[in-house]
């Protein structure tokens, strides 16, 4: 057992390597993608430095805690998109019967799926959000923390996308649905939680898990707590195992197309 899974991640870690190795073919493509997706992220923070030169904090937070917030969604995000793209065009690929293909490979389906794609985009988030927390002053600890709080982030993000797009299954034009909620995710993630009242906080922390993605790290790492950590890793590990158990369900009722697609 200990073997097969073993063999399992080193087929992904492989796939993974093949996707980026793959974008990077054409150098000034990829390098351009990086640059602009780091220039397109620093230039709305510059915003909130123009509205803190207004007022001293905003929602709670000061400048760095905004830092903190868009550095962790940013390098979530941007892992998450790296490693596991082809989860949030999941929906198409069930309405298509493109899941076809990954049937009849020797590695989890699962994985299969997960692992084919990367967005090379991201990596200008995933490196944008790192520098961000390097710069915050959270000392050796604080931003060792941060990093793990990146994984957990990209865990939970991940695992929301599939059991959003495992849903297709089930219902038909789902992918719309899917999309809007996981940019909605993301889009709320950059704001500070003090800002939002009444069902509009209820829906951040117990519908959309912007809570568990963003605020509850920022605010451990501005405070400690210890309790609050292993809630975060607890969440991200239980959404996961929901999200699979939800995917291998629904795949019992998947219907093969007659599209003939191979995967080298």
């Amino acid at each position: 057992m200990l073997m097969a899974a073993k063999n399992q991640v080193r087929v992904c870690a492989l796939s993974i390597k093949h996707n980026i190795m793959r974008e990077m073919l054409n150098q000034v493509t990829f390098f351009m993608n990086v640059t602009f997706m780091i220039l397109n992220n620093a230039s709305i923070l510059i915003q909130w430095f123009i509205l803190f030169r207004l007022r001293e904090e905003i929602g709670g937070y000061t400048m760095r805690e905004i830092m903190l917030l868009w550095g962790l969604t940013a390098a979530s995000f941007g892992l998450s998109h790296i490693l596991f793209a082809r989860v949030y065009s999941l929906p198409e690929l069930i309405v298509s019967g493109k899941l076809d293909s990954y049937l009849v490979q020797p590695k989890s389906v699962l994985l299969g799926v997960m692992t084919s794609s990367t967005d090379i985009s991201a990596i200008g988030d995933l490196l944008y959000g790192v520098i961000l927390l390097m710069v915050c002053g959270l000392g050796v600890r604080g931003f060792l923390f941060s990093l793990l709080f990146v994984v957990t982030g990209a865990v939970t993000l991940t695992a929301f996308a599939l059991l959003l797009g495992s849903l297709a299954f089930w219902f038909v034009r789902v992918e719309m649905l899917s999309g809007q909620m996981v940019m909605g995710l993301v889009s709320f993630a950059t704001y500070p939680d003090g800002i939002f009242r009444g069902i509009s906080r209820f829906l951040l922390y117990f519908i959309l898990p912007v809570g568990m993605v963003v605020y509850h790290p920022v605010h451990i790492l501005v405070r400690f707590d210890g309790g609050m950590l292993l809630t975060v890793i607890g969440y991200a590990c239980l959404l996961s195992l929901i999200a699979a158990a939800v995917f291998y369900r629904g795949l019992r009722r998947y219907t093969s197309s007659s599209l003939m697609e191979a995967r080298m």
